[in-house]
């Protein structure tokens, strides 16, 4: 059965976003909950999607490939916020940082995030395999790879 117009959107989303979690697309697609989600993926692409370890939604390579996106790229699609994060956290030869140290420099790059806000982007970043964990007193963050392997693509 061929996808909608909307569907090989949503698709394409899925793929860039990927890993990714219900709340994420329920905000991307204006859509209330996350049974809503479930039941769409479940319903429109049930054989271009599949949950992983961490229950985090990935497409399958033929939804790359059927939407025309190279996955083997290094370029992210991530919200201003998380492309600030990558700018700004400790490089992987590097002391990690706390999330209020990342906040702090992030907010003296001029965004106004809260806390929740960069610390839900750390973890992100995290399930990309952008940045790691590095458990002290309390979680630290610096990239899990170097900066210059990665290229960015802001959403608008």
């Amino acid at each position: 059965m061929p996808l909608s117009e909307e569907a090989k959107e949503r698709l394409a989303d899925i793929v860039e976003l990927q890993p990714t979690k219900n709340k994420e697309l329920q905000e991307r697609w204006g859509i209330d909950s996350g049974s809503e989600i479930h039941q769409y993926l479940e319903s429109e692409l049930k054989e271009f999607y599949y949950r992983d370890e961490n229950s985090l939604i990935r497409t399958t390579p033929e939804a790359a490939e059927l939407v025309g996106i190279d996955t083997d790229e290094t370029t992210l699609t991530v919200p201003e916020l998380q492309a600030r994060i990558i700018d700004v956290v400790a490089d992987p030869d590097e002391d990690p940082e706390s999330v209020v140290s990342v906040l702090h420099v992030v907010r003296d790059a001029g965004l106004d995030p809260t806390v929740d806000e960069v610390r839900s982007g750390l973890r992100k970043l995290q399930d990309r395999g952008v940045v790691e964990v590095v458990q002290t007193t309390v979680p630290t963050f610096r990239l899990a790879v170097d900066r210059e392997e990665i290229a960015v693509d802001v959403l608008e």
